[in-house]
């Protein structure tokens, strides 16, 4: 049976609302997405600041978090007018082995969010920053942030192709025959991959590139051909390569964006 389509909670919050809050300008946002996505605040703030009456929209007090924006909308936080113009930022991060890529963490580590968060200059905090996929607890490299939802779905759409570089050191030497069965693709329990691009960099250490990204997949491909994986990195995603130490960011360039993500907003 079909699964049933959840309603977004900006259309719901529209619905209460009254009509003319279905028909804005191109596809509206919500606002307490509008305004992280803006970098005024991280969106659970600005949650918070709207219940408590703090948000007006064209002079009067919003308080539903999920209200749709429309373009051209006065917006203002605390008396003050905030614009909800939202360049395009992207970060990339070299994730240290340890933190999980959600939202909290039941083991108590910590998450890629906090560890960010800790380290942003101040002219970033205001911002919502969204994972462009993930990477297990366990998995050290190159994780993007983004304050773009398109951004997102640009990355990690299966219909992409994205390449992913990773090296990963096994147990064992993988022969041709195994590398040849990873470039081929094979089939695991959720069926057969795409094509890999498989070679080895050292006895123990392979280097495979591939362009979807499901779950555990370097893990069960190499443990499929005999070699499971000991420590698993990402060096590139796309044209974007990791170039900077462990447990630090930068902020990646428009051409980067671009060129090396084939991403252009508009």
């Amino acid at each position: 049976m079909a699964r049933k389509q959840r309603t977004p909670r900006w259309l719901e919050a529209a619905r209460r609302r009254g009509a003319e809050d279905l028909q804005p300008s191109g596809k509206p946002d919500w606002l307490a997405r509008a305004l992280g996505k803006a970098g005024v605040m991280p969106r659970a703030q600005a949650e918070a600041a709207i219940r408590e009456g703090r948000v007006t929209l064209d002079g009067r007090v919003e308080r539903e978090p999920f209200a749709p924006v429309r373009a051209g909308v006065e917006v203002r936080v605390d008396g003050q007018m905030r614009s909800l113009d939202a360049p395009v930022w992207a970060l990339m991060l070299h994730k240290p082995a340890g933190r999980v890529v959600h939202g909290s963490d039941a083991e108590g580590v910590g998450t890629v969010f906090e560890w960010l968060r800790e380290r942003l200059t101040p002219a970033l905090l205001g911002y919502e920053w969204l994972a462009v996929g993930r990477l297990d607890r366990d998995t050290t490299g190159l994780l993007l942030f983004t304050n773009d939802e398109r951004l997102v779905r640009h990355g990690t759409s299966p219909e992409r192709h994205l390449a992913k570089r990773y090296v990963a050191a096994v147990e064992g030497t993988p022969d041709e025959a195994a590398l040849r069965r990873l470039r081929e693709g094979l089939v695991l329990e959720d069926g057969p991959t795409r094509p890999a691009g498989a070679r080895l960099r050292a006895p123990d250490v392979v280097e495979l590139t591939l362009t979807e990204g499901r779950h555990h997949q370097v893990k069960r491909m190499l443990a499929a051909v005999g070699h499971p994986v000991r420590t698993l990195h990402r060096e590139a995603v796309g044209g974007v390569t990791l170039d900077i130490p462990e447990g630090t960011w930068r902020r990646l360039e428009d051409d980067e964006v671009a060129r090396g993500l084939g991403f252009a907003p508009g």
